[in-house]
């Protein structure tokens, strides 16, 4: 049986974007208006609570790709993205890693993003709203939502 496909957006998803501001010299961050332009900034991001544990086990039944955007004034942040996902996640995103501002051109079933921008409102399969301003507030809301409507047995 083919596994399906589950796409993972980067910023705010599976990376705490916020946790890179304290690594980062007050005087550069006030000189950026949009703090993903900020050369070397992906690099240091931590994780999103639950995140890694939970992609690990996600990975066990789905086809699991990275899907985000960079920004296309921070010519770092491609580099930076590619970095993190060899640092945290080195057999789950080896060569699962797609970077694109058209996410509804991937063909798939699911799409955990915080956000509807970049074709996300287009995907063809189901977004998973993810954070605070989503329906899924944490990764362990995600995974058990999944096992339930996969049917799949949960940890």
């Amino acid at each position: 049986m083919m596994k399906k496909t589950l796409y993972i957006d980067m910023d705010n998803v599976l990376v705490d974007f916020p946790s890179a501001f304290a690594k980062i010299d007050k005087e550069i961050l006030t000189q950026y208006e949009h703090k993903d332009d900020i050369p070397g900034i992906f690099a240091l991001m931590d994780p999103v609570e639950d995140a890694i544990e939970s992609i690990e086990f996600l990975a066990k039944h789905f086809e699991v790709y990275i899907l985000s955007t960079a920004p296309w004034e921070n010519p770092s942040a491609w580099r930076d993205k590619l970095l993190w996902i060899k640092k945290h996640l080195p057999e789950i995103g080896y060569k699962r890693l797609i970077l694109s501002h058209n996410k509804h051109l991937n063909i798939g079933d699911y799409i955990i993003d915080d956000r509807t921008k970049n074709g996300v409102d287009k995907f063809q399969g189901r977004h998973l709203h993810f954070g605070e301003e989503g329906d899924y507030k944490s990764w362990k809301e995600v995974v058990n939502h999944l096992c339930e409507i996969e049917k799949i047995k949960n940890k």
